[in-house]
C-alpha cells in the first residue's frame, strides 16, 4: 500500500507531524536515517516521500545523517519517486553558503558574508568585511550554532584563540555583517506546498537561538522556549501579513525544489529586508499557533495527504 514516508533524524521534532497524520488517518512510515543501508540494486517502495533532515543533526549524535539522507534521496529521485524537499533542498539545508548564493542569484538581498576555514582566515575575513559590528555563524548550523556578535576584530581574535571557540562541523565559519533592527525581532515566513501560510515575529532580545520547536536542547546555550509566563510572547503570528517579499520567496522555493520551509528575515533601520536563513525542516511554535488558530503541522499533513491521494490515482491508471 502506498503511504507517506517521513525522512528525519529527530523523533521529538517529528512527533507533532505524526500526531496530525494520525488525526487525519493517513498511512505513513518514519525513516530515521541516523544510519542504515541503501540497496541501489532494489527499487524504492511506492509512495510520497518527505525529507525533514536537519543541519543540526550532529548535535544529537547523528553526524552522518545528512550524508545518509543524500544517498537515499538520490536513490528515490533516480526512480522518479515523488519527493518533497529532495536533494536540492538538502544541499541548501546543510550549507548557508549554498543558501546565500542561491538567494542572491534570485535577487533576494542577504547580509554581506565571507566564508573562511582556519582561525587566521577567520580574522582576515573580518578585517576584509570591515564593518562596525559583525557576527560569526557556522556554515552547517541550525539552532543558532556558532552565532556570536562582535563589535571589533580584536574581540573576535580573543574568541577565536580562546577556549570558547566553537569549531564548525564542516570547518567553515561565516563572518557576516550585523543587521541592526530598530526593534528587537526577526520575521519568519512559513511555507507549505511552496505557498505562504503565515509569518511569525520572533523576539530576539534574549539572543540568537531562535528555534521555534516546543523544546530544543543546545548544550550549554539557552534556547528561549520554555514554560515561563511572559508579558509579550517570544513568538507571535502576524495577522494578515503582506509584503512583496512573499512572492519572491515562493518563486525561490519553486526554483529550488523546496516545498516546505521557514525563511527568516530582518529589517534594518531603513526598512530594507535582509534574508539570512532557510529552514527546510521547519518547526512551529505551539503557543503562537494556538493563539492565532493556525497550525503548520496540520497544513503539512493535509498537503502530504493530498499528494498521496494524487499518487494513488496515478497508480490506478
Amino acid at each position: 500500500m502506498s503511504k507517506v514516508y517521513i525522512i528525519h533524524e529527530n523523533e521529538e521534532w517529528t512527533a507533532h507531524l505524526t500526531k496530525r497524520m494520525n488525526e487525519l488517518e493517513l498511512p505513513y512510515e518514519e525513516w530515521h536515517l541516523d544510519q542504515g543501508v541503501v540497496d541501489l540494486t532494489e527499487e524504492p517502495p511506492e509512495g510520497v516521500f518527505y525529507s525533514r533532515m536537519s543541519a543540526s543533526s550532529h548535535t544529537r549524535g547523528h553526524r552522518f545523517a545528512p550524508e545518509m539522507t543524500e544517498a537515499v534521496l538520490a536513490w528515490l529521485e533516480q526512480h522518479d519517486r515523488t519527493v518533497f524537499n529532495g536533494s536540492r533542498a538538502l544541499r541548501l539545508e546543510v550549507s548557508k553558503v549554498n543558501q546565500y548564493t542561491a538567494l542572491t542569484k534570485a535577487g533576494i538581498k542577504t547580509p554581506k558574508t565571507i566564508a573562511a576555514v582556519g582561525k587566521e582566515n577567520i580574522i582576515k575575513a573580518a578585517e576584509k568585511l570591515n564593518v562596525a559590528s559583525f557576527i560569526t555563524k557556522h556554515n552547517r548550523a541550525g539552532k543558532g550554532l556558532g552565532v556570536q556578535l562582535f563589535q571589533s576584530v580584536e574581540a573576535l581574535k580573543q574568541y577565536v584563540d580562546g577556549p570558547e571557540f566553537d569549531e564548525p562541523v564542516d570547518g567553515i565559519t561565516l563572518i557576516q555583517e550585523y543587521i541592526k533592527a530598530p526593534e528587537p525581532f526577526i520575521t519568519r515566513c512559513e511555507f507549505v506546498g511552496g505557498k505562504f501560510i503565515y509569518a511569525v515575529e520572533v523576539d530576539t532580545s534574549e539572543g540568537f537561538e531562535l528555534c521555534p520547536a516546543d523544546a530544543c536542547q543546545i548544550g550549554d546555550l539557552f534556547c528561549p522556549i520554555g514554560e515561563e509566563v511572559e508579558e509579550k510572547p517570544k513568538f507571535q503570528i502576524v495577522k494578515g501579513f503582506h509584503d512583496p517579499i512573499i512572492e519572491k520567496y515562493e518563486a525561490f522555493l519553486k526554483e529550488n525544489g523546496i516545498s516546505i520551509a521557514g525563511i527568516e528575515f530582518i529589517r534594518n533601520g531603513a526598512g530594507e529586508i535582509y534574508t539570512y536563513d532557510i529552514n527546510t525542516n521547519t518547526n512551529y511554535n505551539k503557543d503562537a499557533e494556538e493563539a492565532a488558530g493556525q497550525y503548520g503541522m496540520l497544513e503539512l499533513a493535509k498537503f502530504l495527504g493530498s499528494e498521496l491521494a494524487k499518487e494513488k490515482l496515478v497508480q490506478m491508471k
